[in-house]
């Protein structure tokens, strides 16, 4: 790479947070400016489209690509940022995983219109319009991106070199992303998880294991957890033992359970099944002498049950990436996507 490689953010279907989190880089910031000459960001800096097309192919060395693809402009826009860059990144859950986007893979196109703008108490829709690709107004035609039926992850659009986790990812995760960058030397393999561990939350957690059955679970509002107890022992959903550590175990370490948004630790595919083994585990299912097959299956449902909504729980920032990757939604419509 150049002396001073040039760096490009672009900000897909996200909430922005990933742009809030690089700001948190601080005082940092100005070491970034003297290591990198930033050329494109369209949220820090006035850079326009054609701006980029007219650079030369790969004449960008590093991209980091925030959000999930949800529409036709997400996708050509990752398409374009893919041809331009030497090396391009998912940044952050959603660009990784769909994230929270990619919950909305369990309801079709049509029933999210139906929803937003004919069903919603809020909304005055006489003539129950409804968004189109293109709309004829008397200075010309307006035109709106193609919303896809499905979120996809970056890496289902185009190929990622590497990827950086997180909802957003914690500034020092990005910092020792982008360190090997400017260092020198080889960089890390290709398909690497930069700037995190390898391992779990729960490895970095700092409360107390015991490694003991739970007898049910409850919501964060039911239980007054102990401080220095693991949460997940004390019958509160913690997503620690299923994603991948390098936050810091920031939630646990104030008594909130982890939400998952590193993503699953190395060498796990599925988040979620990742959770549900390590719930079967510790879930004490009585099996006494004398229960039917039927009563056990019942005591089961009755302690999944208290996970009001497992897939928005277990696939919070993983549904487009996982083995699920929407499959309700499909079947719903009715379409092999």
């Amino acid at each position: 790479m150049a002396a001073r490689p040039t760096l490009a953010i672009y900000w897909a279907s996200s909430c922005g947070g990933c742009e809030i989190a690089f700001a948190n880089l601080h005082d940092r910031l100005l070491d970034l400016d003297a290591r990198f000459q930033l050329v494109f960001c369209p949220c820090l800096m006035d850079a326009k489209t054609k701006d980029l097309r007219s650079m030369p192919d790969g004449g960008i060395d590093i991209t980091l690509f925030n959000g999930a693809v949800r529409t036709k402009e997400n996708e050509e826009m990752a398409a374009l940022m893919r041809r331009k860059s030497r090396v391009l990144v998912a940044y952050g859950a959603c660009a990784a995983g769909g994230g929270v986007p990619a919950l909305s893979n369990l309801s079709t196109a049509e029933e999210h219109f139906a929803s937003i703008y004919l069903e919603n108490p809020s909304i005055d829709n006489p003539a129950r319009t409804l968004p189109r690709e293109a709309t004829r107004v008397p200075e010309g035609e307006l035109r709106l991106p193609r919303f896809y039926e499905r979120v996809k992850t970056l890496a289902q659009t185009v190929s990622v070199d590497y990827t950086i986790p997180g909802c957003p990812p914690e500034p020092q995760t990005i910092w020792n992303a982008l360190v090997p960058f400017v260092q020198g030397g080889e960089l890390p393999p290709a398909g690497a998880v930069l700037g995190a561990g390898r391992s779990s939350v729960c490895d970095e957690c700092r409360k107390t294991r015991k490694d003991k059955k739970i007898t049910s679970l409850g919501r964060f509002h039911e239980i007054a957890p102990d401080s220095e107890t693991c949460l997940l022992e004390q019958g509160i959903l913690c997503m620690g033992v299923a994603t991948r550590d390098g936050c810091g175990a920031l939630c646990p370490e104030v008594n909130m359970p982890c939400a998952g948004c590193y993503g699953p630790p190395e060498g796990v595919h599925d988040q979620g099944a990742k959770m549900a083994g390590a719930l079967g585990a510790i879930l004490e299912i009585e099996t006494q002498k004398g229960r039917t097959a039927e009563e056990v299956c019942r005591r089961v449902d009755s302690l999944i049950r208290k996970v009001p909504d497992p897939v928005g729980t277990f696939y919070k920032f993983g549904l487009a990436s996982s083995l699920l990757a929407g499959a309700s939604r499909r079947r719903k419509a009715g379409t092999k996507e």
